[in-house]
């Protein structure tokens, strides 16, 4: 069994920053895709950032966040630079991974972390 485990969220003012961790532990053989997906009140899951072979970033957040991964640590952070209120939401890890290497690669969802941008 994998467990992710997420932290770093917080509230902050207009034009401040957050660092977002996410920790992977338990049975893991590879990790492909490492991610970031956040939540708006009343609204649908979206992909912020991913990192696997290669990076990609919603159009919302280029330049201004940064996604990275520590393979020793199985952790995905997420740098938020420049927050504005639209930045506010739910903030879920997600990894494409193998327990071992003989079966399917699975996706495994983090708790989520509420990130709250003030104006």
């Amino acid at each position: 069994q994998v467990q992710l485990v997420e932290s770093g969220g917080g509230l902050v003012q207009t034009g401040g920053s957050l660092r977002l961790s996410c920790q992977a532990s338990g049975n893991i053989f590879s990790i492909n895709y490492m991610d970031w997906y956040r939540q708006a009140p009343g609204k649908q899951r979206e992909l912020v950032a991913t990192i696997g072979d290669r990076t990609l970033y919603a159009d919302s957040v280029k330049g201004r966040f940064t996604i990275s991964r520590d393979n020793a640590k199985n952790t995905v952070y997420l740098q938020m630079n420049s927050l504005i209120p639209e930045d506010t939401g739910v903030y879920y890890c997600r990894i494409l991974a193998k327990e071992f290497y003989n079966v399917p690669i699975r996706t495994y969802w983090g708790q989520g972390t509420q990130v709250t941008v003030s104006s």
